[in-house]
């Protein structure tokens, strides 16, 4: 495995375990969660170089879980998912923190090219 642990964070069960499988496929550590509570406990507890972050979350605002990841993990580079057509979610991330943002659906290519990018600008 790679030294660039990714973690997942969606609440689509289906989109996280394919992520999952396509990331560990390519050499990339993931792990993957539903909920913005499991996230930043993951973030406590694990040391994440990237984490894809959805914005649309069943327990919280995905604003809310990238402040908490920040402040836990300053040196992680959050890249926003969100599935809506409008940028202004991804926009509002990256002022707030987040390195970049990607909107759904989402060639993988461009997904994996994001997250790699996101991870180098971690050395």
């Amino acid at each position: 495995m790679s030294e660039l642990p990714i973690l997942i964070v969606d609440d689509e069960e289906e989109f996280v375990s394919t992520m999952v499988q396509r990331l560990r496929k390519r050499g990339l550590s993931s792990e993957g969660v539903l909920t913005g509570t499991a996230a930043i406990a993951k973030a406590a507890d694990s040391d994440f170089s990237v984490v894809l972050l959805d914005m649309r979350l069943p327990d919280m605002d995905g604003g809310l879980v990238l402040q908490e990841i920040k402040k836990i993990r300053p040196e992680s580079r959050v890249v926003i998912l969100t599935g809506h057509a409008s940028a202004s979610e991804g926009e509002e991330g990256i002022r707030n923190g987040a390195f970049d943002y990607l909107i759904k659906p989402v060639e993988f290519e461009t997904l994996l090219e994001k997250l790699r990018t996101a991870g180098n600008h971690n050395s």
